[in-house]
């Protein structure tokens, strides 16, 4: 069950809530633009204001935890790490990965992908067949934010493109 409080006079009244919201905007433009400001006349460079990034000249630092673009791992003869095992198709909540599955003569892998295709038009990068591969083939530590075309096709990836 679930319980709800009643608003007080001071919350039912919207004037003071806008008040509160500009209140607390216009602290953070004041403070901002007086470290701008000694910054350009040399002082306090210790202290950091809000940042702009040039976008094309400067290009935004990355986190290391950041989720980008596919690749697929290779083993040291240069074939796919992944094994054909549909983890990650399976647990894709998009349905954006799909694979093909040949058998192969070598005993100690079963199965290898013919194709592997991504569609990142329908990727939601949430990671999820990072996490599900057992044999760690895929990852998504491609640091590329340019990732347009002018058609929908030219987003679909193949094996091609994930083993660079």
């Amino acid at each position: 069950m679930k319980v709800t409080r009643e608003m007080g006079l001071k919350e039912r009244i919207y004037i003071v809530e806008v008040v509160r919201g500009l209140y607390v905007t216009s602290k953070h433009f004041f403070s901002n633009l007086s470290i701008h400001i000694a910054h350009l006349l040399n002082l306090q460079k210790e202290k950091r204001g809000a940042e702009t990034y040039q976008y094309p000249e400067e290009q935004r630092p990355y986190s290391h935890r950041l989720r980008m673009r596919h690749r697929l791992l290779k083993r040291q003869d240069g074939t796919p790490r992944c094994v054909a095992c549909y983890m990650c198709e399976t647990i894709c909540p998009a349905e954006c990965i799909h694979i093909v599955a040949g058998e192969k003569d070598d005993p100690l892998i079963e199965k290898y992908p013919v194709s592997f295709d991504i569609d990142l038009s329908r990727c939601i990068y949430c990671g999820y067949c990072v996490e599900a591969c057992p044999c760690d083939a895929i990852r998504m530590d491609i640091p590329e934010n340019k990732i347009t075309a002018y058609d929908r096709n030219d987003l679909v990836l193949s094996i091609n493109d994930l083993l660079i």
